[in-house]
């Protein structure tokens, strides 16, 4: 423990605490309602007056469990993310970034260092179909890190498996539900504000869905619902109807700021423009020119060139002015027919319009692909031994490729996250657009891993074929075009073919065992063990991911050892993406001729343990730099 009298800063030992977050914000609005950390509803109500609604029966989306499920957001997580260069491509150097891990937990741990910076959020969770091989989290309201630890056995203490929810479950809906609010609550906290999020979801629960998104996303920051037609025959063995599709709810984090990407130009739909009459101006289309909506001015009479008269059918309307009708004939802009005694419609010319598609809800198999296109392009990357382990709630890449396309920018380095990402589809997506358009984007993959039903020599778990499948694309991409250099950003830069493997794991921190100070030689013991914050064991690296993590470092940060400095071993962590660095030494003892050799200001921070320092050192440092311990 740090010495009496020393000005220190101990280093954070959990994940930010996001209720607690919420409450700041409040404050920042209502300063008057919030007083010692808690808040005091009946001033808040005041201070709202007339807009609160304190009747008893309210319109209200609930379910058994919701409390719980909002009360797992207020515990911190005490767990970290260590790092697997060993199972990682290009680790020096990518943006990418696969997480094997409970997602819950993960979230929480990326919120500091990734809160309003992701563009796009894709996930496909589980559907809640019932099904062996839906995985429902039965969250531990207690401890959720152990309960992360129990399921990658799949089984309780009982050897009951926890991988299934039945319909036949008294709370079969409130499962499901309790299990996504948490996790949807802290997605949307990384959003950007120009940001949006794409559920993929089928009828099971799309009306929940679609209420609990309401909830926390805001019903004004609805966008659409999008029909996806996942396959290409109907299924003859369908007890009543064959289901043809899925859909794919969209939020935006501020439906106001949001605006979707326009979809590139078909041929199909540039075929459309033809040039009958000879015009200078190149190709064109007709549109209508009367409408059903009521226009004062659109009741009148025109002339075409063959003399006949027209006016808009009964009930329809022009939807200009006969004036602007006038210009637009005397401008060649009015197509009369090829004998020009044809109902009159405007020119439209392909130079004019939007070089782009606005998206449609309606999206059909032979534009983004089908289920078994989903599962053909897994089996072509990996091998399985066993049939059985192929996933089934596959999605194709061309259906995320039309995602990514709609909802991020080529070349601004949006950060995609997904977090089911069962077999990679995401990841794999992201690395084929990248390499069509020449686009920076970079993804955040977390994969619970769940054991397969038979687990084979290479494959064991659902995160390795996801890592599996990223290898097999990243070696086929690079073997076709020789891991060819691309112009970016008016630089030549290699394409990001590469991704950082971290997994969740137990913290490298002590934790306090909560033994009362009745109990002389528990707490004795306990006391003792806190003169060094770390356990036993610990490795360098694990220690600095942990700081940098829970300090707000994004995990493509870059770690130098300073090897020029050689009173003892010092590095620098480097956030590109924010520009900002700390440094951290882990020794037993802080040497002089280090914190000379560091020179170190005001603004930078330095990490080392408690245990190295002088008090005469710790003061001088604290006056120096900003100075946080371990």
């Amino acid at each position: 423990m740090a010495t009496w009298g020393r000005e220190t800063e101990s280093v954070e030992q959990t994940s930010p605490d996001i209720i607690t977050e919420q409450i700041d914000r409040l404050k920042d609005l209502f300063p008057e309602v919030v007083s010692e950390g808690k808040v005091d509803f009946e001033m808040l109500k005041t201070m709202l007056g007339e807009t609160v609604d304190d009747r008893t029966e309210r319109y209200s989306f609930t379910w058994a469990g919701k409390r719980d499920a909002i009360r797992l957001l207020q515990i911190p997580s005490r767990a970290t993310l260590k790092p697997c260069p060993e199972e990682s491509v290009d680790w020096e150097t990518t943006g990418n970034v696969f997480i094997e891990g409970e997602n819950l937990e993960v979230l929480k741990l990326l919120y500091k260092s990734y809160a309003g910076r992701v563009k796009l959020i894709y996930i496909d969770p589980p559907y809640n179909t019932g099904t062996r091989r839906e995985f429902i989290y039965s969250d531990d309201f207690a401890d959720p890190l152990e309960t992360y630890l129990k399921f990658t056995s799949q089984t309780d203490n009982e050897g009951n498996l926890l991988t299934s929810n039945p319909e036949t479950s008294g709370r079969y809906h409130s499962a499901w539900l309790s299990m996504m609010y948490p996790r949807l609550f802290v997605a949307r906290q990384l959003l950007r504000d120009d940001g949006v999020i794409f559920v993929s979801i089928d009828d099971h629960e799309l009306h929940n869905l679609r209420c609990l998104m309401n909830e926390i996303f805001g019903e004004e920051n609805f966008i659409a619902t999008i029909i996806w037609q996942k396959v290409f025959s109907p299924k003859n063995t369908a007890k009543h109807f064959s289901e043809d599709h899925d859909y794919i709810v969209v939020y935006a984090r501020n439906a106001e700021v949001w605006q979707p990407e326009l979809l590139p130009r078909t041929e199909e739909a540039d075929s459309r423009y033809t040039n009958p009459d000879d015009d200078p101006r190149d190709v064109w289309s007709s549109s209508d020119l009367t409408a059903r909506n009521y226009y004062s001015e659109g009741e009148y009479e025109v002339k075409g060139p063959s003399g006949k008269i027209f006016r808009p059918p009964k009930g329809r309307y022009w939807i200009i002015k006969k004036q602007k009708f006038l210009e637009l004939d005397a401008d060649g802009r009015i197509w009369w027919g090829e004998k020009g005694d044809n109902m009159p419609r405007l020119k439209r010319f392909l130079s004019e319009v939007k070089q782009g598609i606005v998206p449609q809800t309606l999206w059909s198999y032979e534009e983004v692909g089908h289920t078994q296109e989903a599962k053909k392009e897994l089996i072509e990357y990996v091998e399985f031994e066993n049939t059985e382990n192929v996933l089934d709630t596959l999605k194709p890449t061309r259906l995320i490729q039309r995602i990514l396309q709609i909802a991020s920018e080529a070349s601004s380095n949006d950060i995609v996250l997904d977090f089911f990402s069962g077999s990679a589809s995401t990841a794999h997506a992201v690395f084929k657009q990248n390499h069509e358009d020449n686009g920076t984007r970079n993804f955040i993959l977390v994969q619970l891993p769940e054991p397969l039903p038979k687990p084979e020599a290479k494959l064991r778990t659902i995160a390795d074929i996801g890592k599996e499948r990223l290898y097999q694309v990243i070696s086929k991409i690079q073997n076709e075009d020789g891991a060819q250099q691309t112009l970016i950003n008016d630089h030549e830069l290699p394409e990001d073919l590469g991704f950082r493997v971290f997994k969740l794991g137990e913290s490298n921190y002590r934790q306090w065992e909560g033994v009362g100070e009745k109990d002389s030689e528990a707490y004795a013991e306990q006391m003792s063990l806190f003169t060094d914050l770390l356990k036993p064991g610990w490795v360098p690296e694990d220690v600095i991911w942990e700081v940098a993590l829970k300090e707000g470092y994004g995990l493509s940060s870059l770690i130098e050892n300073l090897s020029e400095i050689t009173g003892n071993q010092v590095w620098q962590i480097t956030d590109p993406d924010r520009g900002q660095s700390f440094y951290i030494c882990l020794d037993d003892v802080l040497k002089e001729e280090t914190i000379l050799a560091m020179r170190l200001n005001k603004e930078d921070l330095f990490v080392c343990r408690d245990a190295a320092l002088t008090d005469e050192m710790a003061v001088n440092l604290v006056l120096q730099c900003k100075l946080k311990i371990l």
